[in-house]
């Protein structure tokens, strides 16, 4: 029988899991996955930073990445320089400071994740802003493919593609910040890419494109989180392992299929 724990830990994983993979399906098609990885790193030296000033990491982690939304939704409006080379630059450089000033004791969760470390508190939190992100962007999510399509068409509409852009980012970061605990912060962009990127190979609609990534990204989350109770090992790493693994059978799928 399911531990009542475990059951709460796999619900909150569901409801993070789902708002990851829906935002995730977005990022896919703005051709941003890389930016997406990268832009997860930079929780770490929030997080360090959080620590040593003895406040809540996770509020250090957000700050750190709002920061740094702001710093993509700017230079992508006023840069010519590819969104992938500054994330090159700046991000991984975020990385490497976040392993260096990160205190050792909590290096390792920070990185990979602890989902036991969750309190009910915090995973009823999670569960809320989940559904609270998720709503949001199936609210915005025609403005944002409208602008992926064409941004002159967006703009002959009355849609602000800078706000929406900006709007979808902050999304972002507020489902990095949840998914941190389950992940960690190195392995967070694979939960966002990956199920949207083993949605795709299957999907044959926008619409079933957007189920089936909110649907790898809970079974991805669920499977996860129940395999690192059962043989007691990292969170993050288990998660991502079982979303390449939807991702590696649905792209044997579609082989199969074009055969």
């Amino acid at each position: 029988m399911i531990e009542t724990n475990l059951l709460f830990l796999l619900l909150v994983g569901i409801f993070v899991g789902g708002a990851a993979g829906f935002l995730g399906s977005f990022m896919v098609l703005k051709r941003m996955a890389l930016v997406g990885d990268a832009f997860t790193h930079v929780a770490l030296p929030g997080l360090a930073i959080g620590l040593m000033l003895n406040i809540d990491p996770m509020l250090g982690a957000f700050a750190a990445l709002v920061l740094a939304a702001l710093g993509i939704w700017y230079l992508e409006e006023t840069s010519r320089i590819y969104p992938e080379a500054l994330v090159g630059i700046f991000f991984t450089g975020a990385l490497a400071v976040g392993i260096l000033i990160t205190p050792e004791p909590e290096l390792l969760e920070a990185l990979f994740g602890d989902i036991q470390s969750i309190t009910a508190v915090e995973g009823l939190v999670a569960i809320a802003a989940s559904i609270l992100i998720t709503l949001v962007a199936y609210l915005i999510s025609r403005k944002v493919i409208l602008g992926v399509i064409s941004e002159e068409l967006a703009r002959s509409l009355k849609i602000s593609n800078k706000a929406v852009n900006l709007l979808y980012l902050l999304l972002v970061t507020g489902v990095v910040t949840l998914g941190i605990r389950f992940v960690g912060t190195l392995l967070m962009g694979a939960l966002v890419i990956v199920p949207a990127a083993a949605a795709r190979n299957i999907s044959r609609s926008l619409v079933s494109y957007y189920l089936f990534s909110a649907l790898f990204g809970v079974a991805s989350a669920a499977l996860g989180v129940y395999l690192s109770s059962l043989y007691a090992i990292p969170s993050g790493p288990a998660v991502v392992l079982a979303s390449l693994g939807f991702f590696g059978g649905t792209f044997l799928l579609k082989k199969t299929f074009k055969a």
